[in-house]
């Protein structure tokens, strides 16, 4: 019997594997993506240069297991760059992992025993859901509008826990900067309103913030952590975004007690020490600044071309026009359902991701997530139109 057959049904899963929902994954050949928040290729910088240092003049540090929390220059590097958003910490309270997700996943770690539970937005960041759904989260789920989670909801919903005798949720998860999927920036009055219901109700916020940078208009909104006095928010930031998703990059912002533990409970040991020390270089070498305006510059023009496109080819659509980050949430008639126009769409040469994906339990399903960070400009075009063919011959 080869490894991947099973006949018999003999391997005993944990229970938890029934809840988790693969990712889409990477289309096939010829399939245009507005499926991931994937960076575009031509904006990936050559750290050919800096690679080579790092193995060669620092080899005895970037070929060893690295420290737990993070390279102390790298450490030092994030404090810097928060600082500049409000956020006043010193190297003990920055964590370095394995991109923002590892943040997500040790939060869990740390604070999440089966069945506790978890605030999450309706809609929310599908990776996100996968991890809670690893740790057998209970979810409450919280409504959003123009300015953001709905704070007052969530109040309603604690208070009513309350009377029921029921504990509040450990957690409260939110991406508040161009929300994943729906665009939305948190205003600041619901920052601040939220950090005050966290610290009353002894809830930890997990700030989920990587598009902070990538903004094409409007005013920087201070990050939630920045209102935090009594170390509820834990913040997570990420690489991806700002250099390169394959480098794996984040971290993690959050009272120095809280790293330390999660630092024990890092299962890797220490991310790895080599792309450490090539994000150290390339921010030395004051390249990250001058490459986050060209990929504001690039990715504004993208969002527009899809915007223009949408408008012109699905005219039923509707959208808002974020400010900032990767992606477009459309709404379509309500009798459309978004996992076969999906599954359609594929079939057209095109990946989107239905609302589905963005709901921690049933929710309305005639919603869309179209990335326009990974396609050229020509690609989004095209993408749009094969869209456009699978949602007429559904007969909508």
């Amino acid at each position: 019997m080869s490894a991947s057959n099973d006949p018999r049904g003999t391997r005993r899963y944990a229970r938890r594997v029934a809840r988790v929902v693969p990712g889409a994954g990477h289309p096939a050949e010829g399939v245009i993506s507005f499926g991931s928040g994937d960076a575009y290729p031509e904006s990936l910088p050559d750290v050919a240069e800096l690679a080579q240092r790092a193995a060669t003049k620092y080899r005895t540090e970037t070929l060893q297991y690295a420290p737990r929390p993070g390279l102390p220059e790298l450490r030092e590097w994030i404090a810097g760059h928060v600082a500049r958003d409000g956020i006043r910490v010193g190297a003990d309270s920055i964590l370095v992992c394995n991109g923002a997700k590892q943040g997500i996943e040790l939060a869990c770690k740390l604070f999440l025993d089966p069945g506790d539970a978890i605030v999450v937005t309706r809609p929310t960041y599908q990776s996100a859901l996968g991890v809670f759904h690893g740790w057998e989260a209970a979810f409450v789920e919280v409504g959003m509008d123009d300015d953001g989670m709905r704070v007052d909801e969530l109040a309603t919903i604690l208070a009513d826990r309350a009377r029921q005798g029921l504990p509040a949720p450990k957690l409260v998860y939110d991406v508040p900067e161009f929300h994943n999927p729906s665009g939305v920036t948190m205003s600041r009055a619901r920052r601040e309103a939220l950090v005050e219901l966290a610290m009353r109700h002894g809830m930890v916020i997990l700030e989920d913030d990587p598009y902070r940078r990538i903004r094409f208009s409007g005013e920087p909104v201070p990050p939630i952590q920045s209102f935090d006095r009594q170390g509820c928010v834990i913040g997570l930031g990420t690489f991806a975004k700002l250099v390169a998703p394959g480098l794996r990059l984040g971290w993690v912002i959050a009272p120095p007690d809280v790293v330390h533990q999660m630092a024990a409970m890092k299962a890797d040991g220490g991310t790895t020490a080599l792309t450490q020390r090539i994000l150290v270089e390339y921010c030395r070498a004051g390249r990250l600044e001058p490459d986050i305006v060209d990929r504001v510059r690039t990715y504004r023009a993208h969002r527009d071309v899809m915007a223009q496109a949408v408008r012109e080819q699905l005219p039923h659509a509707t959208f808002r026009l974020p400010d900032g980050g990767y992606y477009l949430w459309l709404r379509l008639p309500e009798a459309v359902d978004g996992d076969r126009l999906a599954a359609l769409a594929e079939a057209e040469g095109v990946q989107v991701l239905p609302s589905s994906h963005f709901h921690a339990t049933p929710g309305p399903k005639n919603f869309v997530r179209l990335a326009y960070s990974y396609a050229s400009p020509s690609e989004i075009v095209e993408g749009v139109r094969r869209l456009a063919r699978a949602y007429r011959a559904m007969g909508a």
